[in-house]
């Protein structure tokens, strides 16, 4: 059976900041809207669930990130998990410049936990 990622969801506090962070970054802006409804309630799980989304498209047209501000009911800000803990912890992008990408970040005020990494000789 072939099977394709089509996207990765993601809870925001701040939709359109988080959308002029990516955007910042490189990604294109696909569509923008406001859902609720029967259909939300089965694709996220929470009944009653209204909230402004985006998709979002990476630059080579592979990747898409859905982001969410929750409308109803309201968001729930918890610690980011820890390592070791079970759930989501990154989004992994490739790109030409770190150097660029960290200092658009930085506008952000988005830093790396502990700097950056090399593994092997990447």
């Amino acid at each position: 059976m072939p099977i394709k990622l089509e996207n990765v969801a993601i809870a925001v506090r701040d939709l359109d900041a988080t959308i002029a962070f990516f955007t910042d970054l490189g990604l294109t802006v696909l569509g923008r809207d406001t859902v609720s409804g029967e259909w939300t309630d089965t694709a996220v799980g929470l009944d009653g669930n209204h909230a402004k989304i985006a998709m979002l498209q990476t630059p080579d047209g592979h990747g898409r990130l859905e982001l969410f501000g929750y409308i109803h009911p309201d968001a729930i800000e918890t610690e980011p998990t820890r390592p070791n803990e079970i759930g989501m912890h990154r989004v992994a992008f490739s790109v030409d410049d770190l150097d660029e990408a960290l200092e658009i970040a930085a506008r952000h005020d988005c830093y790396p936990l502990r700097g950056v990494a090399t593994y092997e000789d990447v």
